[in-house]
């Protein structure tokens, strides 16, 4: 009889679409290959040489990734900020300038007007040569809204026909897969490509999205691209969830210029698993990727991101009381968009409306410039409004937000005292007010449509108009009302008391935490973006205050709410499970349910080995001594044994469906002329976890989440009773919690 599994058979220990891996199997056998690495270093020179390399080959990949990373951040920045300017003309002097870079150098620009050059031409002046009066603006409108439907159309049909992975914004999918799961191709060579060209025709939409959140997915599927140059990451599933933490660490850097900020935002928001080692690789990569952005210098400002600003205006204590308003806002905007953002995907998913992803996002878009267009607070990039918004307003600022009246009557170089509002920011608020409304609006219909759409940037641009509006309230309150006591202490007439810009910056945290619920990474990312560390204390008010007022709503943010709705089996490492129930209450099978499906160790053959795989769909099996005893020797996974019958009957000569299948350490001598037996020890876990029937159920949900399970068998005096998987225990946890057990769709 031969052993032939002696030596590893190719795909023996991976895993099917659409499954768990199990974490306790994948952290042994790296334990086990570093162990043979670390015995053989000592024995000559080149496995000294080959043992430095592995150790300093995670380092290397995240370089790769970060370089990568931020290379790719640089040409979307790019790409984008040309083709959003490309919906409303084009520069004569070279058609690659946007119209920012296109009047740089031109010499007949004055602060008044600094966007207007003769070197750049809108489409009203191309086609009818002319800039003035109501034909010119019918023919500047028709052209954004076609521009905007042609960069719309080719954004949607790209990702049906290439990779239908590549929409919305990644996250949810990037949290299901660091927490074990397996889905083939959405980190592939393909995602990667077209999600990259169609975030750039849906941010030059002008639809209400963000590149923030589409950004992680991109460098993960850098990552996972790059971990197959590695065999240690390559052929380990555990190891390469680790570098994917590190890259979605490396895509939070490049898309907010903020490295600490992507560290943190990867352990709190999206990791499962998160070693210390994984931490500093993260820091590394996000480091790397942040360096690399900066070098290209894509908004030639030599800042990282288009809304970079500095306040050193210092705030007053009773300001925390509109901050804190903002926290109120910023949750229930928050809990309000989960809501009903979930009911219309839902409705997406139910309906016919499912079936037709192109018509919708043309409508959507059609609907979003249409109404964009008028209103140059919403026909300006999102990114380029949060921009002006957090603007502290200057001496040579020309913008309509910063027409106050008396503006140069000023003994105290650039910074300017509180001043009545001219004419202009009263336009200008009424504008935004508009603006405010149709972004809470239109968004929730956006995100979740078949293109790479991302939430931060729209909820920051929803708390930011928010936090402006209210911002200049009080800064008119402060100036007209300066004798009021809870002015006249710290706010004397003429003096710089309110800054609106950080009213805006403060509103924009609060929205983003209550879609999002962070907390920590949240405050680190807005002050790395602002670059203001003295509004820490008002930037972790508004955070707490909007998660505090969201979880009162609802338990779930919007990457959790996404998770839950497609079904994916995500545990929730945040949750307390609190209920009273017991192994024996969720396992499989149930009292009046058939018995358990199990294989013996040494008395099936390979007709009935092959006959239980095709009439049962289970993921694995446990092989006990005998049926009669129950006695547990180990569990075997579905695929594996598949595999290894399939290998067995090409290789091994005379294994045919008689033949017996041991899973036993020695098999007896066998009568002569009987078919060779088939030894598959090798692929059987001898130590699967196993809990009693009278195990409190929160300490299996415990276990499953510490340990990352797949299944755990359930015994009775040593005898084997049933089994719980991941999908049961998920299943139990929704009905307890009232919810529609049958929505967890994989295990």
């Amino acid at each position: 009889m031969m052993d032939f599994l002696e030596e590893p058979i190719p795909g023996v220990g991976t895993y099917d679409d659409f499954n768990t891996i199990d974490w306790v199997r994948e952290k042994s056998r790296d334990r086990d290959r570093h162990r043979e690495i670390t015995n053989k270093s000592k024995e000559s020179t080149w496995a000294l040489i080959h043992s430095v390399s592995d150790a300093f080959s995670g380092w290397l990949l995240m370089l790769l990734i970060g370089l990568l990373s931020g290379s790719l951040a640089g040409l979307i920045d790019i790409s984008a900020h040309w083709m959003t300017d490309l919906k409303e003309g084009i520069c004569t002097r070279g058609l690659w300038f946007n119209h920012e870079h296109c009047c740089w150098n031109s010499e007949h620009v004055t602060f008044e007007d600094k966007d207007k050059c003769p070197e750049w031409n809108s489409w009203s002046q191309l086609l009818i040569n002319t800039d003035e009066g109501a034909f010119a603006y019918i023919v500047n409108y028709f052209m954004y809204v076609l521009w905007a439907l042609l960069f719309a159309f080719l954004a949607v049909s790209l990702v049906r026909v290439f990779a239908p992975y590549a929409c919305g914004s990644g996250i949810p999918e990037i949290k299901t897969i660091l927490s074990g799961f397996i889905i083939r191709g959405y980190l592939g060579k393909w995602t990667l490509i077209i999600k990259t060209i169609t975030l750039v025709l849906a941010v030059s939409s002008g639809l209400s999205l963000g590149k923030e959140g589409p950004l992680v997915h991109v460098a993960c599927c850098c990552g996972n691209i790059l971990c197959h140059c590695f065999n240690k990451y390559r052929k380990n599933e555990a190891k390469r969830r680790e570098v994917l933490s590190a890259a979605a660490a490396a895509g939070v850097s490049v898309a907010f210029g903020a490295p600490i900020g992507g560290v943190l935002f990867s352990l709190e928001e999206v990791s499962y698993y998160f070693p210390l080692k994984t931490l500093w690789r993260s820091f590394f990569a996000a480091l790397v990727a942040a360096f690399t952005l900066r070098s290209i210098n894509p908004f030639g400002n030599s800042r990282l991101v288009l809304f970079y600003v500095e306040f050193h205006t210092p705030w007053h204590l009773f300001e925390l009381v509109p901050f804190i308003l903002l926290g109120i806002f910023g949750g229930l905007w928050g809990a309000l968009f989960i809501r009903t953002n979930i009911a219309w995907c839902r409705k997406r998913k139910t309906t016919q409306l499912g079936k037709y992803p192109v018509i919708e996002v043309l409508i959507v878009t059609a609907i979003t410039a249409i109404l964009a267009f008028p209103n140059e607070y919403t026909r300006m990039s999102t990114s380029e409004l949060i921009s002006e918004l957090f603007n502290d307003c200057g001496l040579l600022d020309s913008s309509k937000l910063c027409d106050y009246e008396n503006r140069f009557n000023t003994s105290k170089g650039d910074e300017l005292p509180d001043r009545p509002a001219g004419a202009g920011v009263y336009s200008a608020m009424w504008q935004l007010a508009l603006t405010l409304v149709m972004k809470i609006v239109i968004t929730i219909f956006t995100f979740g449509m078949k293109i790479p759409s991302g939430l931060f940037i729209p909820s920051m641009a929803v708390g930011a108009i928010a936090g402006r509006l209210l911002g200049v309230g009080m800064e008119q309150l402060a100036y007209y009302h300066h004798d009021w006591a809870i002015f006249n202490s710290w706010c004397s007439q003429g003096a710089d008391c309110i800054t609106p810009g950080l009213y805006a910056m403060v509103g924009a945290a609060a929205c983003l935490g209550g879609v999002t619920r962070m907390t920590v990474s949240l405050v680190v990312i807005m002050f790395e973006l602002t670059g203001g560390l003295e509004y820490i204390v008002p930037l972790m008010a508004a955070a707490m205050t909007s998660k505090w007022v969201a979880d009162a709503l609802g338990r779930e943010g919007i990457y959790d709410a996404h998770i839950r709705l497609n079904g994916y089996p995500f545990l929730e490492a945040k949750e307390e499970f609190a209920h009273k129930t017991l192994a024996m209450d969720v396992m499989k099978p149930r009292r009046n349910d058939p018995l358990l499906t199990v294989l013996t160790q040494d008395s099936m053959t390979v007709e009935d080995v092959e006959t239980v795989i095709s009439e049962t769909t289970y993921s694995g099996f446990p092989v006990v001594v005998s049926r009669e005893s129950q006695r547990l020797v180990g569990f075997v996974l579905r695929r594996d044994l598949i595999i290894s019958i399939e290998n067995a009957r090409k290789k091994q000569d005379g294994v045919v469906s008689t033949s017996i299948i041991y899973f036993t350490e020695h098999s007896p001598p066998m009568p002569p002329y009987t078919p060779p037996t088939l030894k598959l020890r090798n692929i059987l876990d001898l130590s699967p976890f196993t809990v009693t029937d009278l195990t409190p159920m929160e300490i299996v949900v415990d276990i499953f989440r510490k340990l990352g399970l797949r299944q755990c068998l359930v015994t009775h005096n040593g005898r084997l009773l049933g089994i719980i998987t991941k999908k049961d225990v998920l299943k139990h946890i929704a009905q307890m919690a009232n919810q529609d057990p049958d929505s967890i769709l994989f295990n």
